[in-house]
């Protein structure tokens, strides 16, 4: 199958990449599109077990399979990092343990060399059963430190050819110098894969921006296709700098259950038992998956009238 493909990249960490993936894919299906996350590195502590078999993926991922009514598939997310402090972190591979490494170890001899090609392998493995494969990034694609190590943004967009969206989180402040600057440290090949910006996060009067809007798309080149406002909702978000929940340390597994028709948070054990929850309210959500895909479902109806859709379908996707 030749699969449409979009990537979502941000100009920061929490700048809501996941989430709007989660929309995105669950717009797309709804429009009747077979749809399909897919993240080639993600670094999380919140964890998906896959119904009936060992093998994990990041809860982010699972969520997004959800939203886009798909199974959860090792593929969706190759390369897990379970970071365990000290700069250290468990590598999951196509959904198995791999091996513990330290960041050095981790650029040095793996991603290039093994990391980069497993990515390829599971995303064309995707590209066989979808209409669309949403792509999202990691982080920013402009942290020029480790940017030639960095398969979760530009290298990946650029091996499969994907357009990208950039967003920012204007709530943090700067949200226009993020994107100017973004832009500025890409390479002049990776900057001709951004066809487009969402400002996200926003609280207010829409046209406020708009002497700011058309400065950035003057100097970018690149048209700004969403204003999406700040919602609050019950979906899951990333444990790194998303909102304002900060992960509980003593989590370190927390998925679907769709045996259990539930949603969990689990604490980690060999045999995966539920031995608690956590109770400080850290990424409080709905109780059950049906409220889950409520949640979904109301947070992309309430973000589609934001997103200029017919350009990023006409423009972008179908392109």
């Amino acid at each position: 199958m030749n699969s449409k493909l979009l990537m979502i990249q941000g100009t920061s960490s929490g700048a809501g990449k996941s989430i709007i993936v989660t929309a995105l894919g669950r717009i797309l299906t709804n429009k009747g599109f077979k749809v399909a996350p897919f993240k080639s590195q993600n670094m999380s502590s919140f964890i998906y077990k896959i119904k009936d078999s060992s093998k994990i993926i990041a809860n982010a991922q699972a969520i997004q399979s959800l939203a886009c009514k798909a199974n959860p598939n090792p593929n969706m997310n190759p390369i897990l990092l379970e970071p365990l402090g000290n700069n250290e972190s468990k590598v999951y591979v196509n959904g198995d343990f791999f091996a513990k490494m330290k960041a050095q170890q981790y650029y040095t001899e793996f991603v290039l060399k093994t990391g980069f090609r497993v990515a390829l392998t599971a995303f064309k493995e995707l590209q066989k059963d979808y209409d669309i494969i949403l792509i999202e990034g990691a982080g920013s694609p402009a942290e020029i430190n480790i940017q030639k190590y960095d398969i979760a943004n530009m290298l990946f967009a650029s091996s499969v050819k994907s357009p990208v969206i950039l967003v920012s989180d204007i709530e943090r402040g700067g949200c226009f110098a993020s994107i100017l600057g973004t832009m500025m440290l890409l390479k002049p090949s990776h900057q001709k894969l951004v066809k487009g910006i969402m400002i996200n996060k926003f609280r207010g009067d829409n046209k406020i921006l708009m002497p700011a809007i058309k400065k950035i798309e003057s100097k970018t080149k690149t048209p700004v296709l969403g204003i999406i406002p700040k919602i609050d909702h019950n979906i899951p978000q990333e444990d790194s700098l998303d909102g304002n929940d900060i992960p509980d340390r003593d989590v370190r597994y927390q998925f679907i259950d769709k045996e259990r028709n539930g949603i969990k948070k689990i604490p980690y054990s060999n045999n995966h038992s539920i031995k608690g929850t956590s109770s400080n309210g850290v990424n409080r959500f709905a109780s059950n998956q049906s409220i889950l895909n409520k949640e979904i479902d109301k947070f992309a109806d309430t973000i589609e009238p934001f997103i200029n859709f017919d350009y990023i379908m006409d423009k972008i996707i179908n392109k």
